[in-house]
């Protein structure tokens, strides 16, 4: 059963980094990977652009494709959004089909802090997302839970709804959304960071022309 891969992010705003990497694990784990924004991140300051805003320019990011998605489920709910309540609602959806939680390395290792975060192995595998030649270093008990869940072999991932850990190694593309809106506010235009579908419509990216960057 193909695999439905889960990408989110504050998207604040979406640019290609975002898109190469959900584009290539699409690739990689031959799955439907549905982009999906936050609306109240428990551990960063809010978003420059408003829900609706961001939604927005994910749209027209996405326009033109059908491998990425978008999934806005989170922007309605309530109060401080938590990963884990959004997987338990994916599973309800999905049945037995397999879920595949996307994170870049440094996210991952960071693991621990997040809300119920040994819950996430009964409901999703976990896309451990990595650049080629670079180890990520995670912390013992991390290691300890993740060591026998790991994985290489992707009919793994698809004979089974969750619980298992495989590594992707995509393209690296350093690209830094603060620098982009630092840029937007200077009045300069980064058109080649960001997907050209956002420069059709002037409003897109009218949150960042001009504001405040702290």
């Amino acid at each position: 059963m193909k695999p439905l891969a889960i990408f989110g992010g504050t998207f604040d705003p979406i640019h290609i980094g975002h898109l190469s990497v959900a584009w290539e694990a699409a690739e990689l784990l031959d799955a439907e990977v549905r982009l999906m924004p936050a609306s109240v991140p428990p551990h960063r300051s809010p978003p420059t652009a408003s829900a609706e805003q961001r939604v927005g320019m994910l749209r027209a990011a996405l326009c033109g494709q059908s491998r990425l998605t978008l999934d806005t489920r989170e922007l309605n709910r309530h109060g401080p959004s938590y990963t884990i309540d959004t997987l338990y609602e994916f599973r309800r959806e999905l049945g037995d089909r397999p879920l595949v939680l996307l994170l870049g390395a440094d996210a991952f290792a960071g693991l621990r802090s997040w809300h119920r975060w040994r819950d996430l192995f009964d409901v999703t595998h976990i896309g451990m997302i990595n650049r080629p030649g670079v180890d990520a270093c995670m912390p013992v008990e991390l290691e300890r839970t993740v060591a026998p869940r790991r994985t290489e072999d992707l009919n793994v991932i698809r004979g089974q709804p969750a619980g298992r850990v495989i590594e992707l190694m995509v393209t690296p593309l350093e690209v830094s959304a603060t620098r982009i809106r630092e840029l937007l506010a200077e009045g300069r235009d980064p058109r080649y960071l960001l997907p050209a579908g956002l420069f059709d419509d002037p409003a897109l990216l009218a949150p960042y022309r001009g504001a405040l960057m702290h």
